[in-house]
């Protein structure tokens, strides 16, 4: 129990074999991420959150020096893997949301990060604060199931165009689980000249023994590439 909310642990383990010099050597790491109990949308880890955290994992070794900004960071699995490889992370939940924010500073406390790995500040979509303008140069952004309702979608697609306009050579990697076929978010990226790919998450963790239905738990869930257009 922490500040009187009931917590579990959930362990998520990701590893990679590697054949070195004729041995079959595994490169693994292990995360320990608290939830609460009866969880609100910042405090538990949606699928989308393990999936883009695997796609992070196969790239681990492109992440060392990078700055990555986590937007809606939520329990911060993606951003504090990333942290774990080497990048400097900045995780972001909204300002007005004090409680979600101490939550990403436990998630980032149980697994031992430091202040020079990891910040955490308040950033509310939509909204340029005076955090808004301190990022810094950013090399990539990622968000896990940040398109969960239509009415924030315009917000966060303005908040990820502001940050791509400083930072013309960042990309942000956004995974979501699709929850509606009526929900799109092409006309935002049309009318703030952002262009969209598909990344395939086929042969996601095939490599280590992951099925990827089981770790989308059965969610259809896409990654998407948003750059400048």
């Amino acid at each position: 129990m922490s500040d009187g909310v009931i917590l579990q642990v959930k362990k998520f383990v990701f590893s990679s074999p590697i054949n070195r010099s004729g041995t079959n050597d595994v490169d693994s790491l292990e995360i320990l991420i608290p939830e609460q109990l009866q969880a609100s949308y910042s405090s538990y880890t949606w699928p989308s959150a393990p999936v883009l955290a695997w796609f992070l994992w196969e790239h681990r070794f492109e992440l060392p020096g990078k700055h990555i900004v986590e937007l809606g960071s939520g329990t911060a699995l993606p951003g504090i893997l990333a942290a774990k490889c080497g990048a400097t992370v900045t995780l972001t939940e909204s300002a007005i949301l004090p409680k979600s924010l101490q939550h990403v500073k436990r998630c980032c406390e149980v697994n031992g990060l430091q202040s020079n790995q990891v910040r955490v500040i308040g950033l509310t979509w939509g909204l340029f604060l005076a955090n808004t303008f301190s990022l810094g140069p950013i090399d990539l952004i990622i968000g896990s199931d940040c398109f969960y309702e239509p009415s924030v979608f315009e917000d966060i697609i303005v908040t990820v165009t502001f940050l791509l306009e400083n930072n013309p050579q960042a990309r942000f990697l956004s995974a979501y689980q699709e929850r509606s076929a009526d929900w799109s978010i092409e006309h935002l990226l049309h009318k703030w000249n952002l262009r969209c790919e598909h990344i395939p998450l086929n042969s996601l963790g095939a490599s280590s023994g992951i099925d990827i239905n089981e770790l989308m738990q059965d969610h259809t869930i896409h990654l998407l590439e948003i750059t400048r257009a």
